[in-house]
C-alpha cells in the first residue's frame, strides 16, 4: 500500500487546490456581486433541493459511528495490534477537550438562543417555552452530532495511517474502494475536495471571530465595525500567525492555547457565579433531558424548512467542512486506541463540555437579560455578534471582563489559523505530519486572503450570511465524499482478521 506516486502527488493536490482558490479570490476581488450572486444561487439550489439530503447524512454518521463501535468491530485497534497510545488517558481527554469549536461556541453560547427565544422554529415567541427550546436546540446544534461527523473522519485517517500504513490523507480511506487509483487522479480529487471543505470551513470560523472582535472594539471602545476594521483584524491576526510559522515561534503558539484554555474556565466560573447560579444548574438539567429525549425526533425534523435552513442545514454543513480539520486532529492523537474507545471518547466527552459551556452562558444570559429590562435582546436585534459584550455589560467588572473577552477570541482566531493551516499544507504535502513552514505560511496568507474577500463582498453583518452560504455549497460535495467514506471504512473492517 506505499505510495509510488508520493511526490507527483504532492505537486499536483497543492498547485491545482491553491490556484483554483486563488482564482476565486481574484474572483471575488474584482466581481464581488457577481461571485455573490453564484454563491446565492447555489445555496438556494441546495438547500431547497437537497437540505433534506443533510440531515439524512448526519443521521446515517450517527448510526454508523455508534453501530462500528458496538458492534466486534469497536475492539479493533487504531494501530498495529502492539502499539499502545501515546497519551495517557488525561492528556487525551484534555486534547479532545480543546479539539475545535473554540470561535463558534464563543460567537454563537449567548447570540443563538436568544436569537431562538426570539424567533422560535415551533413556538411563540418571548415565552418559557420559546427558551427551553432555544436551549434544547443548541445542545442540539452543538452537542453529539457534529461530533459524529469530525469522528469519522478521523476514524478514517487514524485507521488507515496508523493501521495500514498509507498516506495521512482523506483519499487513504478509500483504498479498500478503488485501490492504487488513490494515487491517481481519482484520489487528487478526494484530497482536493478536502482541501476546500477546510477552506471554506475555516473561513466561516474566521469570519465569525473577526467579525466579532471588530464589533466588541466597538461596543468597548467605540471604534467602528465596518467591513475595512474586520478585514484588518484578519490582516493584522494573519500577519502575526505567519511570521510566527515563518520563524519557527512554536512558544507563541503555545501561549495561545494557554490563554484559550484559562481564559475559557476563567469565564465559565465566572458567569456560573454571577451569572445566576441555580437557574444554570437547574437549565442544564432540563435542557439535558429535553435534549435526550428528542435526540431521533429533532435529527428528522423538517417542520420549517426556512428556519432549516438559516440554521440547521448550515450547522450540519459547517460541520462536514470542518471533518478534515478536526478530524486530523483527534486522529493524530488517537494511536493506540480501540475504535470503541475513540468514538465514545470522541462523540461524548467534548460534546458533554460543550452542553456545559452552553448552558452556563445561555442561561445567565437569559437571567441577566430579565434582570435588565431586555438590554440583552435589544443589543442581538441591533447586531447579535455583539450578544456576548451585552451579556458582560450586565456582570461585575466589565472594564475588566470585556477586554479579556476580546483576547479570548483572539486566541481562538490564532488557535484555529494555526491548525487551519498546518492540516491545509497536510493535505496538499502527501500526507507529511510535518509539513514545511513555507507551504503553512503560504497556506496562511491564502486563508486570511480569501476570508477578507468573503467579508469585503457581503458587507458587516451581512458576511456572515455571505461566509455560511459559501460553507453549505462547498461542503456538499464532501458530504458525498463522507457518504462514501463510511462504506469503505466497513468494507476494509470486515477484512479484518476476527479478534480473540
Amino acid at each position: 500500500m506505499s505510495n509510488p506516486k508520493g511526490s507527483t502527488q504532492n505537486r499536483s493536490v497543492m498547485y491545482i487546490s491553491s490556484a483554483i482558490i486563488v482564482l476565486f479570490v481574484i474572483f471575488g476581488m474584482f466581481l464581488p456581486k457577481e461571485m455573490g450572486k453564484v454563491a446565492n444561487a447555489s445555496f438556494a439550489f441546495l438547500t431547497t433541493d437537497f437540505g433534506w439530503l443533510y440531515l439524512l447524512a448526519v443521521a446515517f454518521f450517527t448510526v454508523f459511528v455508534y453501530g462500528i463501535a458496538f458492534s466486534r468491530f469497536g475492539l479493533i485497534k487504531l494501530g498495529k495490534e502492539g502499539d499502545k497510545p501515546e497519551f495517557t488517558n488525561f492528556q487525551w481527554f484534555s486534547m479532545l477537550f480543546g479539539g475545535g469549536m473554540g470561535i463558534g461556541l464563543v460567537f454563537w453560547s449567548v447570540a443563538e438562543p436568544m436569537m431562538h427565544y426570539l424567533t422560535p422554529p415551533m413556538s411563540e415567541a418571548g415565552t418559557p417555552e420559546a427558551m427551553r427550546t432555544a436551549m434544547r436546540i443548541m445542545f442540539f446544534h452543538w452537542g453529539i452530532h457534529p461530533w459524529v461527523i469530525f469522528a469519522i473522519g478521523g476514524l478514517a485517517l487514524a485507521y488507515f495511517q496508523f493501521r495500514k500504513d498509507l498516506p495521512f490523507l482523506v483519499s487513504s480511506a478509500f483504498y479498500p474502494l478503488i485501490g492504487d487509483r488513490i494515487y491517481g487522479p481519482i484520489g487528487k480529487a478526494i484530497d482536493i475536495l478536502a482541501v476546500f471543505a477546510t477552506v471554506f470551513g475555516v473561513a466561516t470560523s474566521l469570519g465569525l471571530g473577526s467579525n466579532q472582535i471588530a464589533t466588541g472594539l466597538q461596543y468597548i471602545w467605540g471604534i467602528p465595525a465596518t467591513p475595512t476594521t474586520v478585514s484588518i483584524v484578519i490582516a493584522v491576526m494573519t500577519l502575526l500567525f505567519t511570521l510566527a510559522t515563518i520563524s519557527g515561534l512554536h512558544k507563541a503558539m503555545q501561549i495561545a492555547a494557554d490563554i484559550k484554555i484559562w481564559l475559557s474556565i476563567g469565564f465559565m466560573v465566572f458567569i456560573f457565579l454571577f451569572g445566576g447560579t441555580v437557574l444554570i444548574l437547574n437549565n442544564f438539567t432540563d435542557t439535558l433531558g429535553a435534549y435526550l429525549q428528542n435526540f431521533v425526533g429533532q435529527t428528522f425534523w423538517m417542520g420549517n424548512i426556512e428556519w432549516l435552513n438559516g440554521w440547521t442545514v448550515f450547522y450540519w454543513a459547517w460541520w462536514i467542512a470542518w471533518a478534515p480539520f478536526v478530524g486530523q486532529f483527534v486522529a493524530r492523537v488517537s494511536k493506540g486506541r480501540s475504535i470503541r474507545e475513540f468514538v465514545l471518547a470522541v462523540t461524548l466527552l467534548p460534546s458533554g463540555f460543550s452542553m456545559v459551556w452552553l448552558s452556563i452562558y445561555g442561561s445567565a444570559a437569559f437571567n441577566l437579560d430579565k434582570l435588565s429590562n431586555g438590554a440583552i435582546q435589544e443589543a442581538v436585534k441591533t447586531d447579535y455578534t455583539t450578544a456576548l459584550f451585552a451579556m458582560l455589560q450586565q456582570l461585575p467588572l466589565y472594564s475588566i471582563t470585556a477586554p479579556l473577552a476580546i483576547l479570548l477570541i483572539v486566541a481562538c482566531f490564532v488557535g484555529a489559523a494555526n491548525s487551519a493551516t498546518y492540516v491545509l499544507a497536510m493535505l496538499t504535502s502527501n500526507g507529511d505530519m510535518d509539513p514545511g513552514k513555507k507551504l503553512r505560511s503560504f497556506w496562511g496568507v491564502i486563508q486570511g486572503a480569501f476570508t477578507i474577500i468573503l467579508i469585503l463582498v457581503g458587507g458587516g453583518t451581512a458576511a456572515l450570511a455571505v461566509l455560511q452560504t459559501v460553507s453549505i455549497v462547498a461542503a456538499f460535495p464532501f458530504m458525498l465524499i463522507m457518504i462514501a467514506m463510511c462504506f469503505s471504512i466497513y468494507k476494509a473492517l470486515v477484512q479484518e482478521k476476527p479478534l480473540g
